[in-house]
This record gives C-alpha cells, structure tokens and sequence, in this order.
C-alpha cells in the first residue's frame, strides 16, 4: 500500500468517524461512501436502498469474488479527544467500522488500479449491530452467483496487524430476547389479591444457570440477563406487569435454539403457576459465523507469502457478528486483524488504529489475486 493510499485511507476513516450513525439510519455515511468511490474509481457502483456495493468486471473465465465492510456506528458517547472526534452526540464509532470501510473503499482503488481476472464485489453494509445488515446483503451472493466471500473485523488486545483465523465456528450465535408478564394490580397493603410477576421473574433469574450446564451441550451456550422491569415506581400499588431481557448465546445455532425453548417452557410454567399471562419478543438474532476451511487455508498462505503473523482462535469468539449470514450462501472466511493495546470494543475510549488497514488490504490484495 503506498503513502498517498494509505493517507487517504486514514483521511476517509476519519470523515467516518466524524459523522457516526446507528444503524438503519446510515444515509450520510452510506452517501460519503458512494461519493468517494465515484469520486476516485470507475468502478460500477449500485444502489440498493440501506446498502451498497460496486463491482470491478474481471474476465469471463475468472471467479467471483466478494469482500464485505459494515458502516454502522454505536449509541456511546465520544468522551476521548479527537481531532476527527464525532459530532453527533450520543453516537461514535466504538466498534471499527470506520475503519473498515476505508479499507475497503481504497482496497476498491487498488483493485481497479493493478487488475485482476476476477471479478471483484465490494460489498459495503449497513446495521451490522443489529443483525440486519448481512441478511439483506447476502442476497448478492446468490444473485450475482459468487464463488467466495471475505471480509475482516479488527481486534484489541492481540498483537498489532496480526492476522488472527480459525477453522470452523468463528464466532457464536446470538439473539434478544424479551419475557413479558402480565398479572393483576392491587393495593400494596394486599398483593395476595392481585398477581404479582416479581416472583415468577426472580425465580427464572435463580434458575437460569441450570438452564445451560456444560454437560447439557455439545458447545458453548450462555444466557445473559440484560435488563429487568417489574412494575411502577407507585408506593400503594403492588406490580402487575414485568418483562425479563436476556441475551442468548451459543456456539451452534440449534443448541441456541434449545436453550431458547428450556427458557420459553420455563416461563410458561411460572406464569401458570402465579396465574400471569405471557409472551416472548425477539430481536437482533446473530448466526453462528462459520469459516470455510478453503478459504481459511487461502488466508493462511497469503499470510505466509507475505510474512504476516498468524495466530489461531482455540475457541469461538463469545461476541457476533452477522458475517454468517454471508457463509450460509457461499465459501468463504472472516478474519481478525490485532488492532494492539487499545481499549475493547464498544467502551468509550477505543477508537480504531489506523496502522492496520495496510495488513488488512494486503490479504484482501492476495485474495483478490490482484495482480
């Protein structure tokens, strides 16, 4: 990657993090996005809607190729000083994406640049966050028939522009999960004449480690408890309504699914027991992100060639990523790129090192096989 490349790179990410959005509602940073590739490529760039994505043309007898970045950003406030510091409050880009996106959009000049005999989709998506994203994008890999997919994340706290791969589960499933309860009011001085879910609610919290013992599972499965509302803050009446918001998690989609019906019965046989009525809501559902072992082999080998350290994940990562919905469709592999001794993501004082984006656009050169 030569200077001018790479400062504009940087230039770009940097824009990007000036002007965060949350996902589903990216229309700035989706349209700065187009305009820089128009600007600086001649490359076909297609609209389609929340997301988009812009194709080098390659020969007849060469593959089909994709490469993915998410621009969604997070609803955390910047506390950190920056030149290039969000403007919008409330709201910064404390997962990377920014950084990702640059890479690719210059990744897209590069390719036009040098060639190659494949053709090359560059893939830009929004509400990864959520989930959303990759499930409307991932209908390009069937449309335009494409023989593989890449696409990379970067990682705190491992070594900086290490490649990072695994076989296999990269990353675990994962979805929201809502438990509503709705009893009978009445007088604070008399809950045995009303129905109360306060109880139901504490004894689903109590029971929720049994729920995934390690020896009911062949891989990893968690639920977490995110958020809990019993009532209103109203001294003289007893609680009538609730709803218990956990996030599951598994290493296998189905184990995950079970988890959610031990969770579901579970419920359903406390609001019976306290005569409640109930129903569940689910929302930001993840799959499992699985790799190609081809393509993580290809990794491997371009890392080789161009001695980039490797390392190796012994386990799925705990945290998603809806890349998976990509997998489901094609080859292909998600890599880590060690973004040093930075902060975790999502906490306020991370903000994506620069210094990676060279490591990641050379294995994306080297899957490209640009010439």
């Amino acid at each position: 990657m030569n200077a001018e490349h790479y400062q504009l790179a940087v230039s770009l990410r940097h824009e990007l993090h000036a002007h965060p959005e949350v996902s589903n509602q990216e229309s700035w940073t989706k349209a700065h996005l187009m305009e820089f590739l128009r600007a600086h490529t001649h490359l076909e760039v297609v609209d389609r809607g929340a997301w988009f994505y812009a194709v080098y043309r390659g020969t007849a007898s060469g593959r089909k190729i994709a490469f993915r970045a998410d621009f969604d950003a997070l609803p955390i406030d910047e506390t950190i000083s920056l030149p290039y510091g969000s403007q919008v409050p409330g709201v910064s880009h404390k997962c990377g994406h920014d950084g990702h996106s640059a890479t690719l959009a210059v990744f897209a000049m590069e390719v036009e640049q040098a060639g190659t005999e494949n053709t090359i989709y560059f893939v830009f998506q929004h509400a990864e966050e959520t989930g959303d994203g990759a499930k409307e994008c991932a209908v390009l890999i069937t449309e335009e028939g494409i023989d593989e997919v890449y696409g990379y994340h970067n990682e705190p706290g491992s070594p900086l522009g290490t490649v990072i791969v695994k076989n296999g589960n990269f990353q675990c499933a994962s979805e929201g999960m809502s438990l509503f309860f709705t009893g009978v009011p009445s007088h604070a001085s008399d809950p045995g004449i009303g129905r109360n879910p306060a109880q139901a609610i504490a004894r689903i919290i109590s029971a929720l480690p049994g729920l995934y013992r390690a020896e009911d599972y062949e891989g990893l499965v968690l639920c977490t408890v995110v958020h809990v509302e019993i009532g209103k803050i109203a001294f003289g009446t007893s609680a009538s309504e609730g709803v218990l918001r956990v996030t599951l998690r598994g290493q296998h989609e189905q184990e995950m699914a079970r988890l959610q019906h031990r969770l579901d019965n579970l419920a359903y046989g406390l609001a019976s027991e306290y005569g409640l009525e109930y129903h569940a809501e689910f929302c930001d559902y993840f799959p499992e992100n699985l790799n190609h072992d081809e393509s993580v082999e290809k990794i491997r080998q371009i890392c080789a060639r161009l001695k980039i350290p490797v390392e190796e994940f012994a386990h799925p990562k705990r945290g998603s990523e809806d890349f998976g919905y990509f997998t489901k469709r094609t080859k292909g592999a998600y890599f880590n790129v060690g973004a040093g001794d930075v902060t975790a993501h999502h906490t306020t004082t991370y903000d994506f090192p620069d210094e990676i984006i060279p490591t990641a656009l050379a294995v994306f050169k080297g899957l490209a096989d640009v010439k």
